[in-house]
């Protein structure tokens, strides 16, 4: 039997449990909301909670289950959703005082997708406002905390959602990620965050911030959850984690030029233990490289900026007061970036686009960190790293940001703690259009870098719900 709290289980544990009977989507769903009860005035991870539409969705679950009706591990799960994504009878306020009231009329077709395979909406997670953060602080409903240590940002800009999976409030979450906003606050909060290739999930009825950039994908508590939630976002039917393939040989790429540059001393630690625990499980691990990799940050921001002005123009001509001002900030930059800037950028992206698949001929994934330094303070713009004072926000995209302009499918996986215990995690890039591929190669990572009990936080945090012994959440 399990000893873990109930709300701490992963999906691919307590699935079985749901099947059989032995626990019931009422249970689960119960103890989410009483979670979220308890602890969401903390760290007001949610705008809005549905708690009588997730109680009415149970008890048909319970109901359809017991009739034999069972439709697969994601059946009577209670999720919860980022509120950048259309939830039929919902607002979408995307946390801004912008966006009308007015409730969507459907379900965007990843929820559509994710409620035909049983899952449960629990409710709505706040963000950093319209996407265009990584703190998750500028939001009209007010910033969200991390739950290691309330003082800290919980990363962005799919901080909610991080922070109510990391917290045991929902069993899994949807995020959106145009720069790093699923990966950077998996890695915050010690979840992990898949990132799909690009375009391979609808991102219809999501507001978008860059169309170009703009990726859907899940925040969980274990490879196998992400892996289930994403394959029913797909609209497949999700394998229990017994039932799907593993690679039994494969290669990581490290590419240090630019990526390891500039990383936190504890961060590159975390990172190297986790490459020791790799090699000493038999993983070939050797260097990859991405030449243009120190352009990424001048070819993502005239990309970003330019699409993001295009969508807010009317709203930002009309009514600019009612954004958070850095938001409103940087998309009044938009209107900067001239026609051969917005060019010149998307030539680089192609050239970042081959330069990635050309890293990958010679390994079947890219490692890496997540997140260049741990979760900072709120409130604080700049840190010092290696000796050089830099912004938060260039400091937390900076590993992740390219992907989104080479479309490859990326995770973020916990890989140990730093002495004050905050999450430290790694980042893996498969091939584009292999995101399955990668998943499996993430699982085999996961289980040689997860946590021991006794190694001080020095290893990895993986498999099972994060080790919740010593997660904030299990107190």
């Amino acid at each position: 039997m399990n000893s873990q709290p109930l709300r701490l289980r992963t999906i691919g544990d307590v699935a079985p449990d749901v099947a059989s009977g032995a626990v019931s989507a009422s249970a689960l769903t119960e103890a989410c909301l009483g979670r979220i009860a308890e602890r969401d005035g903390d760290l007001n991870a949610f705008i809005a909670i549905d708690a009588d539409g997730a109680r009415a969705a149970a008890q048909a679950a319970d109901g359809e289950i017991a009739a034999g009706r069972y439709r697969g591990p994601l059946h009577g799960i209670p999720i919860s959703l980022k509120d950048l994504i259309d939830v039929a009878g919902s607002p979408t306020t995307a946390a801004s005082n912008v966006r009308p009231r007015t409730p969507a009329a459907d379900d965007a077709p990843v929820v559509a997708t994710l409620r035909a395979a049983g899952a449960i909406v629990l409710g709505k997670c706040n963000l950093h406002e319209f996407a265009f953060g990584t703190t998750s602080e500028d939001s009209a409903f007010g910033a969200v905390h991390n739950p290691h240590d309330l003082a800290r940002s919980p990363g962005g800009s799919s901080g909610g959602s991080a922070a109510a999976v990391a917290d045991g409030m929902s069993y899994g979450s949807i995020g959106t990620d145009t720069g790093g906003s699923i990966r950077i606050p998996s890695a915050a909060c010690g979840t992990v965050g898949l990132k799909p290739s690009y375009g391979e999930l609808s991102c219809d009825g999501i507001v978008p911030l860059s169309r170009t950039l703009d990726h859907v994908g899940p925040l969980a508590r274990s490879v196998a959850d992400a892996w289930m939630l994403y394959d029913a976002m797909a609209g497949r039917t999700p394998r229990l984690p017994a039932d799907m393939p593993l690679p039994d040989r494969f290669r990581l790429g490290v590419p240090r030029p630019y990526f390891l540059d500039r990383v936190d001393p504890e961060v590159r630690r975390r990172f190297d233990d986790a490459l020791a625990r790799l090699e000493q499980a038999g993983v070939e691990v050797t260097e990859a490289e991405i030449p243009h990799a120190g352009d990424i940050a001048v070819i993502y921001l005239p990309i970003v900026l330019a699409e993001g002005m295009a969508y807010h123009a009317p709203t930002l001509d009309r009514r600019p007061e009612d954004y958070t001002a850095g938001v409103r900030l940087r998309l009044e930059m938009g209107r900067y970036v001239l026609a051969e800037d917005y060019v010149r950028a998307r030539r680089g992206q192609e050239v970042l686009h081959r330069e990635v698949a050309e890293s990958l001929t010679a390994c079947d994934a890219l490692i890496l960190p997540t997140l260049a330094i741990p979760a900072p303070p709120l409130g604080v713009d700049a840190v010092e790293v290696d000796g050089h004072t830099d912004s938060v926000r260039g400091l937390t995209l900076r590993l992740t940001q390219g992907f989104n302009l080479s479309g490859h499918p990326a995770i973020s996986l916990p890989c140990g703690r730093t002495p004050d215990g905050l999450p430290c995690a790694v980042q893996l890039v498969g091939r584009r259009d292999r995101t399955a591929d990668l998943l499996g190669i993430a699982r085999r990572v996961e289980a040689a870098i997860q946590d021991n009990d006794d190694d001080g936080g020095h290893g990895g945090h993986g498999g099972n719900a994060g080790n919740a012994a010593s997660d904030p959440a299990a107190t």
